[in-house]
C-alpha cells in the first residue's frame, strides 16, 4: 500500500465545481469583493455607453485592481495572466478573463471616480467599528516617477545644446551640394532631425520659463508679506526691527530648473539614503487608532510645509460621521507658524515638531515633567514646549507607529516603489488606488472574525 496519497489528474469532476467553495472564508480576495460591491457605482455604470458587446462591470474590474494592488501586482498584463494561474483572481473574475487593455483603460478611465468610493469605503470601515477620527498622523514619501532623470533637461543645459545644434545646422548648410549627400550622410535628414531637437527644446524651456514665472509670482507675495508684517512690527514698538531685511526673489529662470521630457510634471528630488531620483512626494494622513488613510495625496513639491493646507482643506471635507478630528501629528518638515495656526482655525490641537530631536534621550528626560512655560513664549517656544511634556511625547511617538509603518508596508510588503502612470492627476489617482488597497487589507485584518 502507498504511503503517499494518490494523484490524478486525469478524472472530471463529478459534480460542477462552485467558485464559492475556491478559497477560504477569511480570504482577502473574498473581503475586497465583498467591500468593492457595497458602494454605489452608478456613475461608472452610466459612463458606459452601451454600444458594442457586453462590458465587464466595473466592481468586478475594480476588484481586481485592489486585489492587484493589495497583493503587488500592478501591471495589467500580470492581472489579466493571474486569471488563469492564480484562484484569488480566478475568484474574482468568476470564470472570466478580462484582458490586459481592459484593465489599463479602466484605470486611466475612472481615477476620477476613485475619490468618491475612497470615501464610501472609510464610511464602511466606521459601520464595522474600525474608525473613528480622533489623531491623525501626516507624513510623505518620495515615489519614483514612471521617468527616468536622464530624460530631464534643465534650461542651462539647454541653451547650450540650442547653440551646438545651431551651429551643426548651419555648417551642414555651407557643405550642402545638389547631391544632398555627403560622406555617406543624408544632409536634409541630419538637418531635419537637428531641428526638430531644437523645436522640442524650445518647447522644454518655454515650460520651464513659465514654470519660474509662477514660482517668481509666489515667491514676489511671500516677500511682500514679509516685508510688509516687518513695516507693520516695526511701527507697533517704534524701533528699527532686528535681524536681516527679506532679500526680494529674482525673476527668470535658473540654470538648473530642470524639466523631464518623459513625465514633464514629476520632479527631481532627493530620496532616502542619499541620491536624487524623478519622483512625486506621496502624502497620507493616517488615523493613529485603526492605521487606515483618511486622506491621500501627491504633492510635486519636495517641501512638505505647504501640504498641510491643503490636507486639512481635504480633511474638512470628510463626513461627519467619521468623527471629528482632535489633533494633527507632523514631522518638523511639516512645521511653520501658518500651519500651526491653521490647524487651531479648525479646531485641530497640532503636534508638529520645530527640530530634528534625539531618537534615544535619557531617563531624566524622558520622565520628568517640564517646567511651566513663560507667558511672553514664542510660538516656536510654544511648540516646543508642548512636544516635551508627557502627553506630548506620547503623542508624538504615535506618528512612528503608524504613518511610518503604513509607508513601509506598501513600499516594501506590497512593492509599490514607481508610479505606473504619468502626469500628476493621474498618479494622484494611482496613489488613491493604492491606499484604497492598503485600507482593505487592513480592514480585513482588524474586522471581527
Amino acid at each position: 500500500m502507498s504511503r503517499f496519497h494518490p494523484v490524478d489528474r486525469q478524472t472530471g469532476y463529478l459534480l460542477p465545481p462552485s467558485v464559492d467553495e475556491w478559497l477560504p472564508e477569511d480570504h482577502l480576495a473574498r473581503f475586497i469583493v465583498e467591500v468593492v460591491d457595497g458602494p454605489d457605482v452608478s456613475a461608472l455604470e452610466t459612463a458606459y455607453a452601451g454600444r458594442g458587446s457586453a462590458a465587464y462591470h466595473p466592481s468586478v474590474l475594480l476588484a481586481f485592481l485592489v486585489y492587484g494592488y493589495a497583493n503587488g501586482v500592478f501591471s495589467s498584463r500580470k492581472i489579466e495572466r493571474a486569471t488563469y494561474d492564480s484562484v484569488a483572481f480566478c475568484f474574482i473574475a468568476a470564470g472570466t478573463h478580462p484582458d490586459h487593455d481592459t484593465l489599463a483603460t479602466f484605470r486611466r478611465r475612472f481615477l476620477d471616480e476613485l475619490a468618491d468610493l475612497f470615501v464610501q469605503v472609510l464610511e464602511m470601515a466606521r459601520e464595522m467599528k474600525l474608525l473613528k477620527l480622533g489623531t491623525i498622523s501626516l507624513d510623505g514619501t518620495k515615489v519614483k516617477a514612471n521617468a527616468s532623470r536622464l530624460s530631464a533637461l534643465s534650461h542651462g543645459h539647454i541653451e547650450h545644446l540650442e547653440i551646438q545644434l545651431k551651429a551643426e545646422v548651419e555648417s551642414f548648410l555651407a557643405q550642402a551640394d545638389q547631391s544632398a549627400v555627403l560622406d555617406g550622410k543624408n544632409l536634409p535628414a541630419e538637418i531635419a532631425r537637428r531641428q526638430a531637437r531644437l523645436e522640442a527644446m524650445a518647447a522644454a524651456k518655454a515650460k520651464i520659463e513659465e514654470r519660474a514665472q509662477v514660482r517668481f509670482e509666489k515667491e514676489q507675495a511671500e516677500y511682500e508679506r514679509k516685508l510688509a508684517h516687518r513695516e507693520a512690527k516695526a511701527k507697533e514698538s517704534g524701533k528699527r526691527p532686528g535681524g536681516k531685511p527679506p532679500k526680494p526673489p529674482t525673476a527668470g529662470p535658473k540654470a538648473e530648473d530642470q524639466l523631464n521630457l518623459t513625465d514633464e510634471q514629476s520632479r527631481i528630488m532627493p530620496v532616502a539614503g542619499g541620491g536624487f531620483e524623478q519622483a512625486y512626494n506621496a502624502q497620507a494622513a493616517v488615523d493613529t487608532g485603526s492605521m487606515l488613510v483618511v486622506v491621500p495625496g501627491v504633492k510635486q513639491a519636495c517641501n512638505d510645509k505647504e501640504q498641510v493646507l491643503p490636507m486639512l482643506k481635504q480633511l474638512a471635507a470628510l463626513p461627519a460621521s467619521l468623527g471629528q478630528l482632535k489633533a494633527l501629528v507632523a514631522d518638523t518638515g511639516f512645521y511653520s507658524a501658518r500651519n500651526v495656526d491653521a490647524c487651531e482655525a479648525q479646531g485641530i490641537d497640532p503636534f508638529i515638531a520645530v527640530k530634528w530631536d534625539e531618537h534615544h534621550p535619557g531617563p531624566e528626560k524622558s520622565f520628568t515633567e517640564l517646567v511651566a512655560l513663560p507667558a511672553d513664549a514664542t510660538p516656536v517656544q510654544a511648540m516646543a514646549h508642548k512636544l516635551k511634556t508627557k502627553a506630548g511625547r506620547a503623542l508624538y511617538a504615535l506618528r512612528k507607529q503608524t504613518v511610518e509603518p503604513v509607508f513601509g508596508i506598501i513600499k516594501s510588503v506590497l512593492g509599490f516603489r514607481q508610479f505606473s502612470l504619468r502626469g500628476l492627476k493621474k498618479v494622484t489617482g494611482e496613489w488613491m488606488l493604492v491606499c484604497l488597497a492598503w485600507n482593505l487589507k487592513r480592514m480585513a485584518v482588524l474586522r471581527p472574525q
